[in-house]
C-alpha cells in the first residue's frame, strides 16, 4: 500500500491537471475550512459557499502555490481574504447602522451561559465578544494551531501584531470569564 500523498504532491498534481487531487484535498481540508469561514462570518450558508470560493480558488491557483508556508497555510490565506471580501461586501449591503442599534440582542451573557453548560461554552462566548481582529488570531492559533509566523502569513500581518492582538485577546477573555464567574479561562 503506497503513502497517501503530501497536500505539497496534491497541489502539484493539481497544478497539472491531475483531476483526482482536489477531491482529495477537498475531502483533507473541507471541515478545517469551514469551521475557519464560518467563525468570521457567522452564517452556515455563507460559510458553504466560501468554502466552494476557496477550493475553486485552490484549483485555479494551484500553479502559484510556492511551498514557501504549508499549503494548509495557504488555504487559510485564501479563505481569510475570501471571508473578508465577503464581509465587506455584506456590510456594504446592510442597513444602517442606527436601525441595527435598535435591534435587542437575544444571546445569553457569559454568565448564563455558564450556569447552562460550563466553562467551554462561557469561553465561546467570551470570544464571540472580542473584537473581530482578536478573535481571528485566537480562532487560528488555538483552534486551527497555526504559529504566530502562519498566522501573520494567513492574515497578511506582522508578527509583533499577531503579538498584540493575542495578548489583549487573552487580557480581555481574563477579564470576561472573570465577570462570569470564572477565576482562570485556560490553565
Amino acid at each position: 500500500m503506497s503513502e497517501p500523498l503530501s497536500d505539497n504532491e496534491l497541489l502539484a498534481g493539481l497544478a497539472k491537471g491531475d483531476q483526482r487531487a482536489m477531491p482529495m484535498l477537498f475531502a483533507r481540508h473541507r471541515t478545517r475550512v469551514f469551521r475557519f469561514v464560518l467563525r468570521r462570518v457567522r452564517s452556515e450558508a455563507m460559510a458553504e459557499e466560501l468554502v466552494n470560493e476557496v477550493f475553486l480558488a485552490v484549483w485555479q491557483q494551484a500553479g502559484k502555490f510556492e511551498g514557501k508556508s504549508s499549503a494548509t497555510t495557504w488555504m487559510l490565506s485564501i479563505a481569510h481574504n475570501k471571508a473578508v471580501s465577503s464581509l465587506r461586501k455584506r456590510r456594504e449591503e446592510s442597513m444602517d447602522e442606527d436601525a441595527a442599534g435598535e435591534i435587542p440582542d437575544d444571546a445569553d451573557s457569559a454568565e448564563t451561559t455558564l450556569a447552562k453548560g460550563g466553562k467551554a461554552a462561557a469561553l465561546r462566548v467570551c470570544l464571540n465578544k472580542l473584537p473581530d481582529d482578536q478573535r481571528v488570531v485566537m480562532d487560528l492559533v488555538y483552534y486551527h494551531e497555526q504559529s504566530v509566523k502562519e498566522v501573520a502569513e494567513i492574515l497578511g500581518i506582522p508578527e509583533s501584531t499577531v503579538k498584540t492582538r493575542m495578548f489583549y485577546a487573552r487580557k480581555r477573555l481574563s477579564d470576561m470569564l472573570k465577570l462570569a464567574g470564572i477565576d482562570r479561562g485556560w490553565p
